[in-house]
């Protein structure tokens, strides 16, 4: 009497079929389809709950399909996966959803006219002025707050994963840990205490919003510049060092070079962090400017997201188009900045062999 052997589990696993590498998307397609006639029929369509049903009948479609034909190992793993696209897509949904918004409300005023013209002698109800004094207030306040923090926020990194030892290293890390939570507003009202005992009360420039922003922009650049330092190989140092080159220059020339990327990704990290900022700005920049001011210590200074608190808080049709208007420059101008960091970041960084 002969026995025939089983292949162990695994084994027949592997030799099971396989889907098509279309099957997927064409079963997400008739499922969006057949729940959205499904939801007509009962007069109770709508694009969260068509969403909602549409991925929780592809995961139960696929998985059992999965299962049959592939096999339990590949039907975890597509369920896994469609978890994992699922949460992407929530991710997303809301990033999707405010552009969506600020193009839809900001496109109707947003021109060449609105992008030229400050609202220096315009009054709250007239349709005219535009945002250009503030664009000067945002790129002039966040440059010079740019200015201050990165090279203390990199240098102190630097000093952080390549000279701090013991008790001195955990106490500046508490410290910046600290610092990274301190709201915006406490950030203005330092400063406007540190300009009242300097200059005086009642003295606001862009000087002094500037301060308050590198406040709130230097913890940030500091932890993301030691999370991009450590990434560094150490292998990388010690080549360096076995030719003779001293810790400084290794630093400068090839912990620096390495990390480029990372370091300018977390510098526009800071930068997206502050740059949107209200609160500290008008306790030190003011709210009132109207006329392009370039000169940061002369006079009130005023920036896009001041400007759009101030048409809200005036009211009315034509402030409201003003201000989706300059929520929309201020998008435009952080992408801006993301895309020439990029650049400078491609530029700086070691070129592969």
């Amino acid at each position: 009497m002969s026995t025939t052997t089983q292949p162990p589990a695994t084994e027949r696993e592997l030799r099971r079929g396989s889907l098509h590498r279309h099957f997927p998307a064409a079963l997400l397609a008739a499922c969006a389809a057949v729940v959205a006639g499904i939801l007509l029929a009962f007069s109770s369509f709508g694009l969260v709950v068509w969403g909602l049903l549409t991925a929780a009948s592809y995961a139960i479609v696929v998985v059992a399909v999965s299962a049959g034909v592939e096999g339990g190992r590949k039907a975890k793993d597509r369920l896994v996966t469609t978890l994992v696209y699922g949460c992407f897509v929530l991710a997303m949904l809301p990033l999707v959803s405010v552009l969506w918004t600020v193009l839809g409300y900001g496109l109707d005023r947003f021109d060449g006219y609105f992008l030229s013209v400050s609202m220096n002698g315009v009054l709250p109800s007239m349709d005219a002025g535009g945002v250009y004094h503030a664009i000067v207030g945002t790129l002039a306040i966040t440059g010079m707050a740019t200015l201050i923090s990165v090279p203390i926020g990199v240098m102190t990194a630097v000093y952080l994963v390549e000279y701090a030892r013991g008790r001195m290293k955990k106490t500046i890390m508490f410290f910046v840990d600290v610092m990274t939570g301190i709201p915006s507003i406490v950030a203005g009202l330092f400063v406007v205490a540190l300009w009242m005992i300097l200059f005086g009360p009642g003295v606001t420039n862009g000087a002094a919003g500037a301060i308050s922003l590198s406040v709130l922009m230097i913890p940030v650049v500091v932890r993301s510049s030691e999370e991009m330092l450590r990434l560094v190989p150490q292998d990388l140092r010690e080549a360096s060092y076995a030719l003779g080159v001293p810790k400084w220059r290794t630093i400068t020339k090839v912990v620096l070079p390495t990390s480029a990327a990372g370091l300018t990704t977390g510098i526009m990290l800071a930068i997206a962090r502050v740059i949107g900022e209200t609160a500290p700005l008008i306790l030190t920049a003011g709210t009132s400017a109207v006329a392009i001011n370039w000169n940061l210590f002369d006079g009130q200074m005023m920036s896009l997201p001041v400007f759009i608190y101030a048409q809200v808080r005036m009211g009315g049709a034509v402030n409201y188009e003003r201000a989706w208007a300059a929520a929309l420059t201020l998008i435009i101008v952080v992408m801006l900045l993301f895309f020439l960091a990029r650049m400078i970041g491609r530029l700086f960084a070691p070129k592969a062999r």
